[in-house]
């Protein structure tokens, strides 16, 4: 009897098969399950055989920029680099109370170096995801790095691009964590008109 993720991957290749071209977007990021992702599709899912397969490798930039409420009246908001991520899922009342008590903690110096930090973690996640494309034959790789949250991000490039399948790792992440940190996954996969692969890496022995 065939599995339910052969079952799924022939669902997907079905709506998308009478493409001759296609855009497949392969969310990547810091750990190692997007790469798994990523690998998994490129033996599975993209076509070696002609030159219609375009993988666009697209980063999301966590959006760490808040904006002090401390300045004075009528001056240019000090913008300020805060290293959580997760900022958009707090609770309002909570991310005032961060904003205010980091508001004046950061100098410029602190905030280009936090600024460059940002950008070489980006490069790197792009860097290691290409090297695993180095060896594909007849098929385009692009890559795309944008800021902001990870879902709005995803969602967005995804309908610009016209994408014809997104490929997905997931964090499996337990139901409390979920809770408060939201499954990226599962909000793409409920909102992107295209079809979503979500690959989960399997947990070692």
């Amino acid at each position: 009897m065939p599995n339910q993720e052969a079952l799924c991957l022939g669902t997907i290749m079905a709506d998308i098969g009478a493409v001759q071209e296609r855009k497949i977007v392969v969310a990547i990021d810091e750990g190692e399950e997007s790469i798994y992702a990523l690998t998994w599709a490129i033996k599975n899912v993209v076509s070696q055989n002609s030159s219609n397969d375009t993988i666009i490798l697209l980063y999301a930039k966590p959006q760490r920029a808040v904006y002090s409420t401390l300045d004075g009246p009528g001056d240019k908001p000090n913008k300020i680099l805060f290293f959580f991520p997760y900022i958009s899922h707090i609770s309002n009342i909570f991310s005032n109370f961060l904003i205010h008590f980091v508001g004046n903690l950061f100098s410029s110096d602190v905030i280009m170096s936090m600024e460059k930090y940002s950008k070489e973690v980006a490069d790197c996640v792009i860097e290691k995801a290409k090297r695993v494309c180095k060896d594909l034959q007849n098929v385009k790789v692009e890559t795309m790095i944008e800021s902001g949250d990870a879902r709005e991000v995803i969602c967005d490039a995804v309908e610009k691009i016209g994408a014809d399948l997104l490929v997905m790792g997931t964090h499996g992440y337990g139901v409390i964590k979920r809770a408060f940190l939201g499954s990226v996954s599962t909000h793409c996969a409920q909102n992107v008109k295209c079809p979503v692969l979500i690959v989960k890496k399997p947990k070692s022995s």
